[in-house]
């Protein structure tokens, strides 16, 4: 069988395009099949989606947080998105032929290696013990409240007997879960705080939708607002019914949607027909769904022929 496990990196880096880069040449081997990469420059942030044979992905994933530790210094960072690392978070995803456990065990590998680098690393999700951990808590503070020394509460998992991050790359946050949504919402005729508002009464820990997290942001580069959203289980949680929320609330306050835009790869609950009409995606093509890459993949594979990393340009 064919087994592929995605691993979907958030580096402290969105504006140097060339140090981007060299974070996706860094994931880019046979093997490995780089789906999709972003960067950001107002959440000073990139995500590169990336899938493959598991050892070749775990071997993938610690040469990038090698190259973030060398690339990237917290110390001059400054972006809307909560971080602790130049490597801030590092998720595994079984995807085909791959159990909840193996992402674990494969989070678990990394997380040693990457503790062995010099990066303090935090388990989350399900590759914590006990399962569950949140990033929330994880990245209460960002990189500035770990500085001086872990709290008490909050000491890494990897290295044992680490007691403060790493001066330049901080911690990193490895973590296994199932496939989410990443998404944004922009918004015409709403101030910040109206975002804010809406982002509060539609996320989960305040009462909201399960599995939501969202933030109301002004991207002073674009000069527009944005509700930021990270939706957990988009098969359990509808979009559009996350979606239909901001679009009466929005309305409620003299505002409207004018794009949605998704980070990484969409899953096949936010590509449904019915979805068709909703949804303002522009750049949401047959090459962003994940299903249809994963079974291209594996198809690849299965024929044999060797899988070639998208290119970064």
């Amino acid at each position: 069988m064919v087994k592929v496990l995605e691993a979907v990196p958030n580096f402290s880096e969105g504006r140097d395009l060339a140090k981007v880069r060299a974070l996706v040449d860094a994931v880019a081997r046979p093997g490995v099949e780089v789906l999709d990469w972003s960067a950001d420059a107002d959440h000073h942030r990139s995500v590169v989606t990336y899938i493959g044979d598991p050892p070749q992905v775990e071997a993938a994933s610690v040469d990038a947080a090698r190259c973030a530790l060398e690339q990237i210094d917290l110390r001059c960072h400054q972006g809307l998105h909560p971080r602790v690392g130049a490597l801030d978070v590092l998720p595994f995803v079984p995807l085909h032929d791959l159990e909840m456990a193996d992402a674990v065990a494969s989070a678990h590998r990394v997380g040693a290696r990457l503790g062995a680098l010099g990066t303090p690393v935090y388990y989350y999700g399900m590759a914590s013990r006990p399962g569950g951990r949140s990033l929330a808590e994880l990245r209460r503070g960002g990189f500035e409240a770990l500085a001086g020394g872990f709290p008490p509460d909050r000491l890494p998992d990897e290295p044992a007997g680490a007691r403060a991050p790493h001066p330049t790359a901080g911690v990193t946050c490895v973590g296994a879960r199932d496939i989410l949504l990443a998404w944004n919402v922009f918004l015409e005729g709403i101030d910040l705080e109206g975002a804010r508002e809406i982002a509060r009464g539609i996320r989960e820990r305040d009462g909201g939708f399960a599995g939501l997290r969202a933030l109301g942001l002004y991207l002073e580069r674009q000069d527009r607002i944005q509700i930021s959203m990270n939706l957990e289980n988009p098969r359990r949680t509808s979009p559009l019914a996350v979606l239909a929320a901001i679009e009466r609330e929005s309305a409620r306050r003299g505002g409207r949607i004018v794009e949605t835009e998704v980070i990484g790869l969409a899953p096949d609950a936010l590509v449904h027909p019915a979805s068709a009409n909703r949804l303002v995606l522009p750049d949401l093509g047959p090459a962003r769904v994940l299903s249809r890459r994963v079974a291209q993949h594996v198809l690849s594979r299965t024929n044999g022929r060797t899988v070639i990393p998208d290119s970064a340009e």
